[in-house]
Protein backbone atom coordinates (compact mmCIF):
# COMPACT_ATOMS: atom_id res chain seq x y z
CA UNK A 1 0.00 0.00 0.00
CA UNK A 2 1.42 3.37 -1.04
CA UNK A 3 0.52 6.91 -0.04
CA UNK A 4 -0.17 10.05 -2.03
CA UNK A 5 3.49 11.04 -1.48
CA UNK A 6 4.53 8.13 -3.74
CA UNK A 7 2.54 9.38 -6.75
CA UNK A 8 4.65 9.83 -9.87
CA UNK A 9 4.09 9.93 -13.62
CA UNK A 10 3.45 6.45 -15.04
CA UNK A 11 2.36 4.93 -11.72
CA UNK A 12 -0.58 2.53 -12.06
CA UNK A 13 -3.10 2.61 -9.21
CA UNK A 14 -6.41 0.96 -8.40
CA UNK A 15 -9.05 3.67 -7.98
CA UNK A 16 -12.87 3.57 -8.20
CA UNK A 17 -12.90 -0.15 -9.12
CA UNK A 18 -10.67 0.46 -12.16
CA UNK A 19 -6.96 0.67 -12.94
CA UNK A 20 -5.64 4.14 -13.71
CA UNK A 21 -2.27 5.41 -14.86
CA UNK A 22 -1.00 8.75 -13.53
CA UNK A 23 -0.31 11.01 -16.52
CA UNK A 24 0.16 14.29 -14.61
CA UNK A 25 0.62 15.19 -10.96
CA UNK A 26 1.39 18.24 -8.85
CA UNK A 27 2.25 18.27 -5.15
CA UNK A 28 0.67 21.41 -3.65
CA UNK A 29 1.58 22.85 -0.26
CA UNK A 30 -0.62 25.88 0.28
CA UNK A 31 0.39 28.47 2.86
CA UNK A 32 -2.70 27.67 4.86
CA UNK A 33 -4.18 24.20 5.24
CA UNK A 34 -2.92 20.69 4.54
CA UNK A 35 -0.88 19.64 1.50
CA UNK A 36 -2.49 17.68 -1.34
CA UNK A 37 -1.66 16.07 -4.67
CA UNK A 38 -3.58 17.13 -7.78
CA UNK A 39 -3.54 14.37 -10.42
CA UNK A 40 -4.74 13.60 -13.90
CA UNK A 41 -5.53 9.89 -14.19
CA UNK A 42 -6.18 7.86 -17.34
CA UNK A 43 -8.12 4.61 -17.21
CA UNK A 44 -6.14 1.82 -18.83
CA UNK A 45 -9.31 -0.14 -19.60
CA UNK A 46 -11.43 2.48 -21.39
CA UNK A 47 -9.13 5.48 -21.90
CA UNK A 48 -11.20 7.97 -19.88
CA UNK A 49 -9.22 10.79 -18.28
CA UNK A 50 -10.26 12.26 -14.96
CA UNK A 51 -8.89 14.79 -12.50
CA UNK A 52 -8.61 13.82 -8.86
CA UNK A 53 -7.13 15.39 -5.75
CA UNK A 54 -5.60 13.23 -3.02
CA UNK A 55 -5.01 14.64 0.46
CA UNK A 56 -1.51 14.32 1.93
CA UNK A 57 -0.89 10.82 3.29
CA UNK A 58 -3.96 9.34 1.55
CA UNK A 59 -3.54 5.57 1.07
CA UNK A 60 -3.59 4.38 -2.55
CA UNK A 61 -3.53 0.86 -3.96
CA UNK A 62 -0.54 0.53 -6.29
CA UNK A 63 -0.78 -1.99 -9.14
CA UNK A 64 2.47 -3.83 -9.87
CA UNK A 65 3.26 -3.80 -13.59
CA UNK A 66 5.88 -5.24 -15.91
CA UNK A 67 6.89 -3.97 -19.34
CA UNK A 68 7.75 -6.07 -22.36
CA UNK A 69 8.76 -5.24 -25.92
CA UNK A 70 6.34 -6.39 -28.61
CA UNK A 71 6.41 -6.03 -32.37
CA UNK A 72 3.35 -4.51 -34.05
CA UNK A 73 2.03 -6.93 -36.69
CA UNK A 74 -1.29 -5.64 -38.06
CA UNK A 75 -4.66 -4.20 -37.10
CA UNK A 76 -8.25 -5.14 -37.81
CA UNK A 77 -11.57 -3.36 -37.20
CA UNK A 78 -11.42 -3.97 -33.43
CA UNK A 79 -7.78 -3.50 -32.46
CA UNK A 80 -4.11 -4.31 -32.88
CA UNK A 81 -2.10 -7.53 -32.97
CA UNK A 82 1.40 -7.74 -31.48
CA UNK A 83 4.06 -10.44 -31.21
CA UNK A 84 6.39 -11.00 -28.25
CA UNK A 85 9.94 -11.00 -29.64
CA UNK A 86 11.14 -13.51 -27.02
CA UNK A 87 8.66 -16.38 -27.30
CA UNK A 88 6.72 -15.35 -30.46
CA UNK A 89 3.38 -15.43 -28.62
CA UNK A 90 0.75 -13.03 -29.90
CA UNK A 91 -1.24 -10.42 -28.00
CA UNK A 92 -4.32 -8.42 -28.95
CA UNK A 93 -5.06 -4.86 -27.74
CA UNK A 94 -8.17 -2.71 -28.18
CA UNK A 95 -7.78 0.52 -30.16
CA UNK A 96 -8.52 2.66 -27.06
CA UNK A 97 -5.44 1.32 -25.26
CA UNK A 98 -2.93 3.06 -27.56
CA UNK A 99 -2.56 6.82 -28.01
CA UNK A 100 -1.62 8.08 -31.49
CA UNK A 101 -1.93 4.59 -32.93
CA UNK A 102 -2.21 6.14 -36.40
CA UNK A 103 1.59 6.65 -36.24
CA UNK A 104 2.37 2.90 -35.88
CA UNK A 105 3.63 0.95 -38.86
CA UNK A 106 4.07 -2.79 -39.21
CA UNK A 107 7.27 -4.04 -37.60
CA UNK A 108 7.44 -1.15 -35.11
CA UNK A 109 8.59 -2.11 -31.61
CA UNK A 110 6.15 -1.07 -28.87
CA UNK A 111 6.41 -1.30 -25.07
CA UNK A 112 3.35 -2.98 -23.57
CA UNK A 113 2.57 -2.60 -19.87
CA UNK A 114 1.19 -5.78 -18.28
CA UNK A 115 -0.35 -6.34 -14.83
CA UNK A 116 2.22 -8.42 -12.96
CA UNK A 117 -0.29 -10.70 -11.18
CA UNK A 118 -1.95 -12.20 -14.26
CA UNK A 119 -0.10 -10.54 -17.18
CA UNK A 120 -3.22 -8.75 -18.40
CA UNK A 121 -2.28 -6.00 -20.88
CA UNK A 122 -3.00 -2.53 -19.49
CA UNK A 123 -1.63 -0.13 -22.11
CA UNK A 124 0.98 0.32 -24.81
CA UNK A 125 3.57 3.02 -25.33
CA UNK A 126 5.06 3.93 -28.67
CA UNK A 127 8.69 5.07 -28.92
CA UNK A 128 9.29 8.83 -28.37
CA UNK A 129 9.47 9.36 -32.14
CA UNK A 130 9.02 7.41 -35.37
CA UNK A 131 10.42 7.76 -38.88
CA UNK A 132 7.76 7.87 -41.60
CA UNK A 133 7.72 8.43 -45.37
CA UNK A 134 5.63 11.32 -46.71
CA UNK A 135 3.15 9.95 -49.26
CA UNK A 136 1.27 13.13 -50.09
CA UNK A 137 1.87 16.81 -49.28
CA UNK A 138 0.01 20.01 -50.13
CA UNK A 139 1.98 22.30 -52.44
CA UNK A 140 3.88 25.11 -50.69
CA UNK A 141 2.34 28.51 -51.37
CA UNK A 142 4.86 31.09 -52.55
CA UNK A 143 5.03 34.09 -50.24
CA UNK A 144 4.14 32.20 -47.06
CA UNK A 145 7.73 32.07 -45.91
CA UNK A 146 7.76 35.13 -43.64
CA UNK A 147 6.73 33.01 -40.67
CA UNK A 148 6.92 29.34 -39.74
CA UNK A 149 4.29 28.31 -42.26
CA UNK A 150 3.08 24.72 -42.20
CA UNK A 151 1.15 22.56 -44.63
CA UNK A 152 -0.73 19.25 -44.45
CA UNK A 153 1.06 16.02 -45.29
CA UNK A 154 -0.07 12.41 -45.24
CA UNK A 155 2.47 9.82 -44.09
CA UNK A 156 2.68 6.10 -44.92
CA UNK A 157 0.45 5.10 -41.99
CA UNK A 158 -2.35 7.40 -43.20
CA UNK A 159 -1.86 9.97 -40.43
CA UNK A 160 -2.02 13.70 -41.17
CA UNK A 161 0.99 15.71 -39.98
CA UNK A 162 1.62 19.45 -40.24
CA UNK A 163 5.04 19.92 -41.89
CA UNK A 164 7.16 22.87 -43.11
CA UNK A 165 6.72 24.06 -46.68
CA UNK A 166 9.95 22.44 -47.96
CA UNK A 167 8.73 18.86 -47.27
CA UNK A 168 7.77 17.00 -50.45
CA UNK A 169 6.29 13.55 -51.17
CA UNK A 170 9.01 10.90 -50.87
CA UNK A 171 10.79 12.64 -47.98
CA UNK A 172 11.34 10.75 -44.73
CA UNK A 173 10.42 12.68 -41.58
CA UNK A 174 10.73 12.19 -37.83
CA UNK A 175 7.41 12.57 -35.98
CA UNK A 176 6.78 12.85 -32.24
CA UNK A 177 4.41 10.13 -31.03
CA UNK A 178 3.36 12.21 -28.02
CA UNK A 179 1.47 14.85 -30.01
CA UNK A 180 1.92 13.83 -33.67
CA UNK A 181 4.06 16.86 -34.51
CA UNK A 182 6.83 17.13 -37.09
CA UNK A 183 10.35 17.08 -35.59
CA UNK A 184 12.79 16.98 -38.52
CA UNK A 185 13.50 15.75 -42.02
CA UNK A 186 15.70 12.65 -42.21
CA UNK A 187 18.36 12.33 -44.89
Amino acid sequence: MATSNDIRKGLCIEFSNDIFKVIEFLHVKPGKGPAFVRTKLKSVTNGKVLDNTFSAGHKIEEVKVITRKFQYLYDDENGFHFMNNDDFSQLYLNKEMIENSNLMKAGEEVTIILKEADETPLSAELPQSVYLDVIEADPGVKGNTATNALKNAIVETGARVMVPLFIEPGDKIKVSTEDGSYLERVK
